[in-house]
């Protein structure tokens, strides 16, 4: 264990991310010491908007170390971009991560998916649920998650795993609410469904995920060494509320109705043999086909609530921040109150 920590400091990978940006503001305001690795940064070391930058690639285990020097914890938030090279990346970042945070005797957080489940596993799914994935992302969360557990039964480190369904919200760029559902920076005419008709999906306002890993970890002390919980976030129970929760705030804003209508899957099999992105996307198809749920008791036992902003304040904070509502000043107004 490390002799020489402050308690109150952290390290954010992936802090130029959705979730990770969002963790990292959010302990900022709890009082946190927050650190964020970056690349390319254009100096060592950097104070913006209360965080400290420092210049760093995930990939390089020496910085990695020298950035967690005196860390309690490390939020493990970096992935590679639009899928690229996850088999290449993916397990080398979370082992510089371990190492660090063994060295440190810190806890890592990590957000968690429901790509380490199968079939099988499905339409509730416990946090104890058997992990027998059918794609080779799924295999390579799995594996993930096995690293984590060895790492925190031996004794240096500790890990909380917050598993969550889709992400969405105003700073999100790299998902489906942005990149299916809608078109970031034009207004809404269309929303395209992924799901089948009828199928029910899970949710996640990225807000509220960081809210609960912030909460989590103000009880770390009290959790086993390896604690994984799930959210149940926002249950779209028939593969339409998202859809029609983007309608009502295009209208309270002053748009025209979009129309909802079916994604087409049929042009991303099309294009698959010849964008990676797409050929990763349609792999996770089967999440879209079935009704899959997580279920939060192990939280509710521990936190005895789960954050939880309605939908409609998620979804239009959401849109604002993708610059896909007709009100500019609402826009502005809505980006303010999220700093």
């Amino acid at each position: 264990m490390a002799k020489s920590r402050n308690d109150n400091t952290v390290l954010v990978l992936g802090a130029s991310g959705g979730i990770g940006g969002e963790v990292a503001r959010q302990l900022r305001n709890r009082g946190w010491q927050v650190r964020a690795l970056q690349r390319g940064a254009a100096q060592a070391t950097e104070q913006r908007d209360g965080i400290t930058w420092l210049r760093g690639d995930a990939m390089k285990r020496e910085d990695v170390m020298a950035a967690a020097q005196g860390c309690a914890v490390i939020v493990h938030a970096v992935n590679p971009p639009g899928y690229r090279r996850w088999a290449e990346l993916v397990l080398p970042m979370l082992d510089n991560t371990i190492a660090a945070a063994q060295a440190q005797g810190a806890t890592i957080v990590l957000p968690g998916t429901v790509y380490n489940y199968g079939p099988d596993a499905f339409p509730l799914v416990a946090e104890d649920a058997p992990q027998r994935p059918e794609t080779r992302k799924g295999a390579i969360r799995v594996e993930l998650e096995r690293r984590l557990q060895a790492a925190a039964e031996g004794g240096r480190c500790r890990v909380i795993i917050v598993r969550a369904g889709d992400f969405f919200g105003p700073r999100v760029g790299n998902s489906w609410f942005a990149q299916g559902l809608v078109k970031p920076g034009r207004t809404v005419t269309t929303v395209s469904l992924p799901g089948a008709a009828g199928v029910g999906h899970q949710w996640s306002y990225v807000p509220d995920v960081a809210a609960t890993m912030v909460e989590l970890l103000q009880r770390r002390a009290e959790l086993p060494a390896f604690a994984s919980f799930h959210m149940a976030g926002h249950w779209d129970g028939d593969g339409r509320q998202m859809g029609e929760a983007i309608r009502a705030a295009v209208v309270r804003h002053g748009g025209a109705a979009p129309q909802l209508r079916a994604f087409p899957w049929w042009l991303v099999a099309l294009a698959t043999p010849f964008v990676g992105f797409l050929r990763e996307l349609r792999e996770m198809r089967y999440l879209w086909r079935q009704p899959v749920r997580m279920s939060n008791a192990r939280l509710l036992a521990v936190l005895g609530h789960e954050p939880h902003t309605p939908l409609d304040q998620a979804v239009e904070a959401t849109l604002a921040g993708l610059g896909c509502l007709a009100t500019p000043a609402a826009t502005a107004k809505t980006l303010s109150s999220l700093r």
